[in-house]
């Protein structure tokens, strides 16, 4: 092993210009990690460490600029490297595993393929045994069956499948150090533990140094031997995660951790919150079948939910929770009417409205409305926020003129943004804004129901809290219901009343949040609660 660390950064500054303006990205930033050390930097949106990932692999858009200080990889100065220097290091010693594999891996090319790339540039040339070797690091990674999965395309495989193919390619150059920028963030959490705990045993095994850049403090001090803290480009703390999370010494520390739901406790009950009565919403024995393409032997439906029974009540939240494919999705589009139940009952307030026509339930549309994951997909670019606001009253024929304008101040107030952000466009807009927005356009029809797909999933772990805190407010002010789906079940715990835990179609339990947390009846609700991040550090 050699004396100096494998990444020493020293006084590292970096900047971007852009339109004339200058803006600092990383200030005066000092670190150092070695061999077989695994560290991980946290910090929000805009705190630099996409920016330190890229310096490290070389890759600075041309509109940055290194200002000042050393970057040394393995010995290797790269604040003077040439591009030949650096594209020696990248594969080599580097090894990057991204974010979005959907993104990151060629749509047109099979899975061998992109793999058996990466082998030969890290050689340096095609070499005999590479097909030998595509299949043995789909079999390290921990992919079943690599033969079928090398001739596969990126869209024949789950998520989870396609990240250990980016690590796979990562490892192929056999390197010395892996960058895992956000490897799980769109994740289910048990995959996500899965794949954390198959990256970790890797290193481990071959002696890499990972460097986890992650918004997720929860993942980070489950993972890494130590935690670097940025905020708008400085490093403001570090030091073993337990001493962190146990005794964080910067105020923004101690914000993330009161913002992360990992380490806030489960909100009380709230008193006098009444389940009697009729609910809002109610799904009865509620089975959903999908016709598949005819193959000889097989069943040529898919079934996608089984018997699902379950009731929301007015200024109650009930969580479904599952990993992807257990019909989370699927139970909110019955819930929408924009899915037909093969089987089973839906009742709105005790109407029964299964199976009524678009026409027919057109007016049940303004008693609930849908909360989308993605705030930058959930606006129109072209409308400003004035007009995403209004869009459903409009829509409706309900306001027009002065009316509609006060009705538009009225929501933009209600969700904490100035009325100034009424002209902007949504490109103008934060994502934790553009949420925001989204929830005033939901509540513009003055819905008894909120029907939140994954609200969070996209945001920083203080915009989330802000957004959920929010989301809190608005149900105790205006009595609404929430049916809330999400595979952050530290989120569920913190939010809901009542859980639904869906797998493969069917629920394997449901009941009060608290039974379910405390005292789960089902092996799978035990694993689902085990794999929450953040619980080794806050048990610690």
């Amino acid at each position: 092993m050699s004396s100096h660390p494998l990444i020493e950064v020293r006084d590292l500054s970096v900047s971007y210009r852009f339109a004339g303006q200058v803006t600092q990205a990383v200030k005066q930033l000092s670190f150092s990690l070695s061999q077989g050390e695994t560290v991980a930097i946290v910090g929000e949106s805009g705190s630099g460490k996409s920016t330190l990932a890229n310096a490290l692999l070389g890759l600075l858009p041309g509109n940055a600029q290194i200002d000042g200080g050393q970057l040394r990889v393995d010995g290797h100065d790269l604040t003077r490297a040439s591009e030949a220097q650096k594209r020696q290091l990248r594969g080599r010693t580097i090894g990057l595993v991204p974010q979005d594999p959907m993104v990151s891996l060629n749509p047109t090319l099979r899975i061998g393929q992109q793999i058996a790339e990466a082998l030969i540039l890290a050689q340096g040339r095609r070499y005999p045994a590479v097909d030998a070797d595509v299949l043995e690091l789909l079999g390290q990674v921990g992919l079943d069956n690599p033969l079928l999965r090398a001739r596969q395309y990126p869209h024949e495989l789950s998520g989870g499948m396609r990240q250990r193919v980016l690590i796979a390619i990562a490892l192929a150059g056999n390197p010395r150090l892996i960058i895992a920028d956000e490897p799980t963030s769109a994740l289910d959490v048990t995959v996500q533990r899965k794949i954390l705990d198959h990256l970790q045993r890797l290193v481990a095994e071959r002696g890499i140094s990972l460097l986890i850049i992650t918004h997720d403090l929860g993942v980070a001090t489950d993972r890494a031997d130590r935690l670097l803290v940025m905020k708008q480009g400085e490093l403001v703390e570090q030091g073993p995660p337990g001493q962190i999370v146990s005794a964080p010494a910067h105020p923004y520390t101690r914000a993330l951790l009161a913002a992360a739901p990992a380490f806030s406790d489960r909100r009380p009950a709230r008193p006098g919150r009444s389940v009697q009565g009729t609910p809002i919403l109610s799904l009865e024995q509620v089975g959903k079948r999908f016709a598949l393409p005819r193959v000889k032997g097989q069943d040529p439906h898919f079934i996608a939910l089984q018997g699902l029974s379950l009731e929301v009540y007015p200024g109650q939240t009930l969580a479904i929770v599952g990993e992807s494919g257990s019909g989370k999705s699927t139970a909110l589009r019955i819930a929408l009417g924009l899915e037909a139940p093969s089987e089973g009952r839906v009742r709105f307030a005790g109407d029964d409205v299964t199976g009524l026509g678009w026409r027919a339930f057109r007016p049940l549309r303004r008693r609930m409305q849908l909360v989308q994951q993605n705030p930058f997909a959930a606006l129109d670019p072209r409308f400003t926020v004035f007009d995403s606001i209004v869009e459903p009253l409009v829509s409706f024929g309900l306001l027009k003129g002065a009316a509609l304008e006060q009705a538009a101040r009225e929501l933009i107030t209600r969700v904490h943004l100035p009325l100034s952000y009424l002209d902007r466009l949504p490109r103008e807009l934060s994502g934790g804004q553009r949420q925001r927005v989204a929830i005033a356009r939901a509540l513009a029809l003055q819905p008894e129901l909120l029907l939140l797909d994954e609200p969070v999933s996209a945001l920083d772990v203080s915009v989330q809290a802000q957004i959920l805190e929010l989301l809190d407010e608005l149900q105790r002010e205006l009595g609404i219901a929430y049916v809330l789906v999400s595979h952050d079940l530290a989120v569920v715990a913190s939010m809901a009343d009542h859980v639904l835990v869906l797998r493969q179609g069917q629920v394997v339990e449901q009941g009060p949040v608290g039974q379910v947390f405390d005292r789960p009846e089902s092996d799978y609700t035990r694993e689902l609660i085990a794999a929450i991040p953040g619980r080794r550090a806050a048990a610690a």
